[in-house]
């Protein structure tokens, strides 16, 4: 039987997973997953050696925290995956665990994929050198990624985006706001201001204010807000209540895809939603604060490479949509930069019109691309 290795970072990668678990089951139903996984990859059929919210840590201070023991986890990864012998290593995302679990098993014979680029184009390029030596291939979900491992020699594939594929499942505008119970006829603005606690710590106060004066500007304005989790939820509900203005505002746990879609605009933070909400064609303006000591690090080492952070924009190779970070992410700049979008508006229809061609380069059926690239390792074995 073939078995194939698997280790997903956070929920993200846990979905991810799950996809490529169902497209290579499709072509090999009797191919055995095993590995570091979550809910959903579970459900797809992964054998669970543990559960992948051990992953969930961002930022360089707060892995610091935590290092002691992902060096523990890891070190006995290593031991599980060799005594599995598993016909290929799979590492989902999570690319500062990943790669090191992946060079290790690499050394002792195993074919290693990367699914996922780390963003060497964004910060620490220097890492295409340790990502030559730790994998077989690179599953790239970014048509400009592949170019980039081309040029020094690493074998790269382009899959396409998964979510480019999923978001033809989401309910159109209309329909989204009825499933939501929102209203038809009232300007709604979606707010993410992150699926994390230290997210929400640093933009959750700032993105309340801004939605402040925009309800000051229009005053039908709904505010719909899902957070990641009950926990999340209540936890920016707490920032709510310690202001003194009045929001009508929704509290959603989950659907941030049918928030976004149900949007006339969305304010978030920089990260994967950002891609949604441009694949979903929502007008949005992004904003983000890293923690003091990552962004002591990141200032001090030079280790941003690029001009912008979102995804739209890195697409783009311009800016259409406007970013606000740091000390720029505050609501006097951010909601007259809300307020054009949630008018029929110049601004608006310019983010719209970049938005369509890219989002065609993205879909191309990732998941079965992906596990088509799996598979072809696998039978070189």
């Amino acid at each position: 039987m073939v078995t194939i290795g698997l280790v997903a970072g956070e929920s993200s990668g846990d979905l991810l997973g799950a996809s490529l678990i169902r497209a290579i089951r499709a072509r090999r139903p009797d191919v055995r997953f095993v590995g570091v996984a979550g809910p959903a990859m579970a459900a797809a059929g992964c054998e669970v050696l543990a559960n992948s919210d051990r992953l969930a840590v961002t930022g360089i201070a707060e892995v610091i925290e935590h290092l002691p023991g992902l060096l523990a986890f890891r070190r006995r990864l290593v031991q599980d995956f060799v005594r599995l012998q598993p016909d290929v290593f799979v590492g989902i995302d999570s690319p500062d665990f990943n790669l090191g679990l992946e060079a290790r098993l690499r050394a002792r014979g195993l074919r290693t994929i990367q699914y996922v680029s780390p963003s060497i184009w964004a910060w620490r390029p220097g890492r295409v050198k340790t990502i030559a030596k730790a994998v077989d291939r690179v599953l790239a979900l970014l048509p400009f990624e592949k170019a980039l491992y081309d040029a020094h020699g690493v074998d790269a594939v382009f899959v396409g985006h998964p979510l480019a594929d999923e978001i033809a499942a989401v309910p159109e505008h209309a329909e989204a706001r009825r499933l939501l119970n929102l209203p038809m006829d009232r300007k709604i603005l979606a707010l993410l201001p992150g699926s994390r606690r230290n997210e929400l710590d640093r933009l959750a106060p700032v993105f309340l204010e801004t939605a402040e004066r925009l309800t000051a500007q229009f005053p039908d304005l709904v505010i719909a807000a899902p957070m990641a989790s009950p926990a999340l939820a209540a936890h920016f509900d707490s920032f709510r209540q310690r202001r003194a203005g009045k929001l009508d505002l929704r509290l959603f746990e989950g659907r941030s895809r049918e928030a976004m879609a149900a949007a006339d605009a969305v304010l978030l933070a920089s990260g994967t939603a950002a891609l949604e909400a441009m694949l979903l064609a929502r007008p949005m303006a992004v904003a983000y604060r890293l923690a003091p000591l990552t962004r002591a690090i990141v200032q001090g080492l030079g280790l941003l490479k690029i001009e912008h952070v979102s995804l739209p924009n890195l697409l783009a190779d311009r800016e259409i949509v406007p970013e606000f970070l740091q000390a720029r992410a505050r609501a006097d700049l951010l909601a007259p930069a809300v307020a054009a979008l949630l008018g029929d508006s110049e601004a608006r229809a310019r983010q719209l019109d970049a938005f369509a061609p890219i989002n065609a380069t993205l879909a191309r059926d990732a998941s079965s691309r992906a596990a088509e690239a799996v598979l072809e390792l696998v039978e070189q074995n």
